[in-house]
């Protein structure tokens, strides 16, 4: 694994939460933050409220330039929304996770926590110099934000849609190519 667990499930976090303003829209609801909340194994404080719900919405335009910066200009926004949070990192264990790293109160809010975690696993990104695993979906057509986890950096689409409707126009393109060229053409 390039990080180490709780990084990655914050980074996993953030981009979803950073794709959920690319069409289709989605976190449009309560309900889909409660379920974005526990798919991602939050803990703390988490209110289920509209207010809630905007405050974490209105996270997306900060997280998305975070995550796509440059590592000298992303060092720099790590260290500010950290000291906007007053983060003070701690240790700490909880089933069913071992011992990883809170830097927010039990307590703070959950557009503050998602804040904070983001920015403490763009620490290691900084660090280990990996900001190529994260991108511009490959799509012609979407503005969505790629986390690339794999060990061989192929991922180029951020979901299964994008990547689905390329590989249908890649095998569309080579039909009509061979097609053109004479060559007999199968489904």
């Amino acid at each position: 694994m390039v990080f180490a667990s709780d990084t990655a499930a914050s980074l996993r976090s953030a981009v979803e939460l950073v794709n959920s303003a690319e069409p289709p829209v989605t976190l449009t609801t309560v309900a889909e933050l409660d379920a974005f909340f526990a798919r991602h194994a939050y803990t703390g404080r988490h209110d289920g409220t509209a207010d809630e719900l905007r405050d974490v919405l209105a996270l997306r335009p900060r997280l998305r330039t975070l995550l796509l910066a440059d590592r000298d200009s992303a060092a720099g926004l790590v260290n500010e929304m950290l000291a906007e949070a007053r983060a003070v990192p701690r240790l700490v264990r909880h089933p069913p996770e071992d011992w990883h790293v809170h830097a927010v109160p039990d307590d703070a809010p959950l557009a503050t926590r998602i804040l904070v975690e983001t920015a403490t696993a763009m620490i290691d990104v900084v660090r280990e110099d990996e900001h190529s695993r994260l991108a511009v979906c490959a799509d012609d057509g979407c503005g969505g934000v790629v986390l690339d986890l794999s060990r061989n950096r192929s991922r180029r689409y951020c979901s299964t849609t994008c990547s689905n409707r390329n590989a249908q126009a890649a095998h569309r393109a080579r039909q009509a190519d061979r097609s053109q060229a004479g060559e007999p053409v199968t489904a």
